[in-house]
């Protein structure tokens, strides 16, 4: 059988040296199969890492939310007849807030061999740097979209975080991280710890920790439309 190696990405437009070791390099450079997240970014990461002009032999399938669970076993195909294929995501590691989960599992299911690679992850990066808990904390995902469901959700994850002292991270949509920072604001106590890290690795990288007292009279961070990962605290 073959390897599914699963191949960490770039956070940002920042040198790929900054952020991806050399040993990840090198196992692109020897894989010819695949399966990513978004064809053009995956192109141009994979043109960076060395493979640029050789980009057109390369086989690639497309993994996302819209896959059929036929298609997976179509991208397993490879492995099983001995082919190592690469998994990708649109940034940071695969199978993290990532649909590539999936093939992850089925090939753990059929007995293929899994190796992870050592790259970023804006979850871990932005604890690290938060200043919060961090040998007690969960990585929540995505909020609701809807703004009450939302709120309702905020206050669960501030009561977790106060009552365990567990570290709640999670994460938006760029465009509606400004949306999801008012909520955040609104409905958290004021001694509420808060963390905002945006565009992680970039040289414009921004991250602070305040309360949420101290937020309401901040001018609001550069979160706009760009990648960004929110942690509530508990109490000091």
């Amino acid at each position: 059988m073959g390897t599914l190696y699963l191949i960490p990405a770039p956070l940002s437009e920042a040198p790929l040296a900054t952020a991806i070791p050399q040993g990840v390099v090198e196992v692109i450079q020897k894989v010819r199969f695949f399966v990513v997240e978004e064809l053009r970014t995956a192109r141009r990461y994979l043109s960076a890492a060395g493979l640029k002009g050789q980009i057109d032999e390369l086989l690639f399938f497309v993994l996302n939310e819209h896959t059929k669970n036929e298609e997976l076993n179509v991208m397993l195909q490879p492995l099983l007849e001995g082919v190592d294929v690469g998994l990708l995501s649109e940034a940071g590691l695969p199978a993290v807030a990532d649909p590539g989960a999936l093939l992850v599992s089925l090939a753990h299911h059929k007995g293929v061999r899994v190796v992870p690679l050592t790259g970023p992850c804006s979850m871990t990066l932005a604890l690290m740097a938060s200043g919060l808990n961090g040998q007690s904390f969960a990585f929540v995902g995505y909020l609701p979209v809807n703004q009450q469901e939302r709120k309702i959700r905020i206050r669960q994850l501030e009561k977790r975080a106060i009552e365990e002292g567990q570290s709640q991270i999670f994460i938006e949509t760029p465009y509606r991280n400004v949306s999801l920072f008012g909520d955040l604001i609104e409905v958290c106590a004021k001694q509420t710890q808060l963390n905002v890290s945006a565009n992680l690795t970039a040289p414009d990288a921004f991250i602070a920790t305040k309360t949420i007292a101290l937020w309401q009279r901040t001018p609001l961070p550069p979160i706009h439309k760009v990648p960004a990962v929110f942690i509530i605290g508990g109490h000091k």
